[in-house]
């Protein structure tokens, strides 16, 4: 039997920011992050939830803050709930397992998305204009096909709240362009080390993005790291070029509402408690692929 899912957290501290996934809350010093069980797709938010997911993505994040800490420093001070601070001791319970306490840092506006295969916005990008991110590609390229070299593919958010695409330059017009490189170095470092480990599992990590800001004068990667929600894994068994294979994310979800035929603007309709417990185990899928541990 799953769990109750968690729509939802109100707890009594001033809230930073409540987002499609997470809620923020600000503790002074640190700021508590809570990965409820909420799931979008067609930037809406599902009226039903998915048991599991939040947790899911809080660990998968841990994992990968501890595999690279060497690598680059993070804003993780901690996801073990017996190192919270003590005003957090009465919701142990709600929090175990899905929230973590970071650190406060200035955001760096820019997404840094790092694709090593033709998928997703790539893909459309490359049908149109045979390039990714402004960078010409060769011609006759297939989708999902590996590119010759990872790719650093920037993007911003528009008037509208989608992801948009941009080029290097304009990244660099906008942040300065020291900060950009070592943005570039960072998120090209942490894809190959990621691509690394997948690897050795069986997966294949096809693109991935990662938000940093700064602290102290030194960049920190912040928000969360390599999730599913953040990046493409496919299993390397299910990989062909010139398809879509399945990822470990909410495809599941976007396959389904794309069956029904919602036409992505009215209200997003309840979802079957079997479209729910096949997205739930997906995830966990993912998060036992990856890191190789079972999901408790």
């Amino acid at each position: 039997m799953q769990p109750a899912a968690i729509i939802t957290t109100d707890l009594p501290f001033p809230l930073f920011r409540r987002g499609k996934v997470r809620d923020v809350y600000d503790l002074g010093s640190f700021l508590l992050l809570v990965s409820t069980d909420r799931i979008s797709a067609f930037d809406h938010i599902m009226p039903t939830p998915i048991p599991n997911k939040g947790a899911v993505l809080t660990q998968i994040s841990d994992f990968w803050f501890r595999k690279t800490a060497s690598l680059i420093r993070n804003h993780m001070l901690t996801a073990n709930p017996a190192d919270f601070p003590a005003e957090l001791a009465p919701y142990s319970e709600l929090l175990g397992g899905r929230a973590m306490v970071v650190a406060k840092t200035e955001p760096i506006d820019v997404e840094c998305v790092v694709r090593g295969y033709l998928a997703g916005s790539a893909w459309t990008e490359y049908q149109r204009f045979g390039t990714v991110s402004g960078i010409s590609l060769s011609p006759g390229m297939m989708q999902s096909q590996r590119l010759e070299t990872p790719i650093f593919s920037p993007a911003i958010k528009n008037h509208n709240g989608h992801d948009e695409n941009i080029t290097f330059e304009t990244m660099c017009g906008l942040i300065g362009e020291k900060t950009a490189m070592e943005l570039k170095e960072k998120s090209m470092a942490l894809y190959e080390e990621a691509q690394r480990h997948v690897e050795k599992k069986g997966l294949i990590l096809a693109d991935t993005k990662f938000e940093f800001g700064r602290l102290n004068n030194a960049i920190l990667v912040i928000d969360e790291l390599l999730t599913p929600d953040s990046s493409r894994y496919w299993a390397e068994a299910d990989y062909r070029v010139g398809i879509s294979p399945n990822s470990f994310d909410k495809q599941i979800l976007r396959d389904y509402l794309e069956g029904i035929g919602w036409d992505k603007e009215s209200n997003a309709p309840h979802l079957p408690e079997e479209i729910v417990d096949k997205i739930s185990q997906r995830y966990i899928e993912g998060f036992e692929c990856i890191t190789g541990r079972r999901f408790i």
